[in-house]
């Protein structure tokens, strides 16, 4: 269903009808293990399990065994300065378990990048160690000066 209208009338008539679903699905990281069958979503508010569903099969060609939904209350707070309640949206979860055989992980989308970064921070991390070590070894020989007075 969509309340996108196409225009009833153009001038030449062109029949190009694209429908397109108000709804949408975003693929989300768990927070905790799951079995490698299950994978989970950020849905609309408005979709029901069977909505999900069809959209799965229809639009991916993914073939679903069951569609379970949640929702999880948005925050509320307090707005600081101003003394009123602010309460977040509300978000909807869909857990979708896939055929027995069929399983999801989720691609690394950026291996090198990643050894890179790691062997950045090393590297950093034995320069800052190293620059600590000569700080400490200025004031060895005068036990009790606080360190900043060193030069």
């Amino acid at each position: 269903m969509s309340t996108r209208l196409y225009p009833l009338y153009q001038k030449g008539g062109p029949q190009l009808r694209v429908f397109l679903p108000n709804f949408w699905l975003k693929l989300v990281r768990p927070d905790n293990d799951r079995p490698s069958n299950i994978v989970q979503f950020m849905c609309s508010m408005e979709m029901t399990r069977y909505d999900i569903k069809n959209y799965l099969e229809k639009i991916y060609g993914i073939k679903c065994v069951h569609v379970r939904t949640r929702i999880a209350l948005g925050k509320t707070r307090l707005e600081p300065g101003r003394g009123y309640v602010i309460k977040d949206d509300d978000i909807k979860y869909a857990y979708v378990i896939l055929p027995k055989g069929e399983t999801f992980e989720f691609p690394n989308l950026f291996p090198e990048e990643k050894e890179k970064e790691l062997k950045e921070q090393e590297k950093t991390f034995e320069e800052i160690k190293k620059s600590h070590e000569k700080f400490l070894s200025k004031n060895s020989n005068r036990p009790g000066t606080p360190g900043w007075f060193s030069f």
